[in-house]
């Protein structure tokens, strides 16, 4: 899938699911919920124990395209393209690193670099960028995405922290093209009640949707 579909598919969907985890077996365990949900975009954060071969296995497992595969918390290039080779599809960083923005656009691979500032935002937009995650976007709430939206319309936001099933709404009616979301999707792990985690995946999915139909 070339890099304008993937991000096509991804913001078509508008939630991307943040997995960090404490072992590789949870993590295996909450992508699969997820997806039972209908979560489209998985991200399996660098932070997380044998990350790159999580997403090897993931990859191998998923390969007929049931998910886009990408890869958090990637701080530098060479993380990222340990990242690409293992199978990721797509790269989110809660900074924004230029080197790194630079490894993506070589092959072809879309980037979410982290922002929060005005010149942030533009720094990382010019750098070819596909998708700026907002973030952290408890900071500030969605608000920040609709003051952003007035001078930058172009901008292709997605919020990270502090996204919830009670205002992701409010996110996406300030101009969100997705959003991204851990703990509060993920949180049932914590208890092994995996079943909440693709109740609470439909749920946001319904409020997309229907945040969505009233714009």
């Amino acid at each position: 899938m070339n890099r304008q579909k993937l991000v096509t598919r991804i913001t078509d969907n508008g939630l991307v699911a943040v997995v960090r985890a404490e072992s590789a077996e949870k993590a295996y365990r909450i992508t699969d919920a997820c997806i039972e949900g209908g979560v489209a975009a998985i991200e399996i954060t660098f932070t997380v124990p044998g990350a790159h071969k999580i997403i090897e296995d993931l990859a191998s497992k998923y390969q007929s395209g049931e998910i886009i595969l990408g890869a958090g918390t990637v701080l530098d290039p060479e993380t990222a393209r340990i990242a690409i080779l293992s199978g990721a599809q797509y790269i989110v960083s809660p900074n924004i690193n230029l080197d790194t923005i630079k490894l993506c656009n070589r092959y072809q691979v879309p980037s979410m670099p982290g922002a929060m500032t005005i010149n942030e935002i533009i720094l990382a937009m010019e750098a070819g960028a596909d998708i700026i995650k907002i973030f952290p976007g408890d900071l500030f709430g969605p608000s920040i995405i609709k003051s952003v939206k007035g001078p930058l319309p172009q901008a292709q936001m997605m919020p990270t922290g502090g996204v919830e099933v009670d205002n992701v709404e409010e996110w996406i009616k300030a101009g969100a093209v997705a959003v991204g979301a851990g703990s509060s999707l993920t949180k049932g792990a914590k208890t092994g009640d995996y079943a909440a985690i693709t109740a609470t995946a439909k749920e946001f999915l319904k409020k997309i949707k229907e945040a969505r139909a009233a714009l």
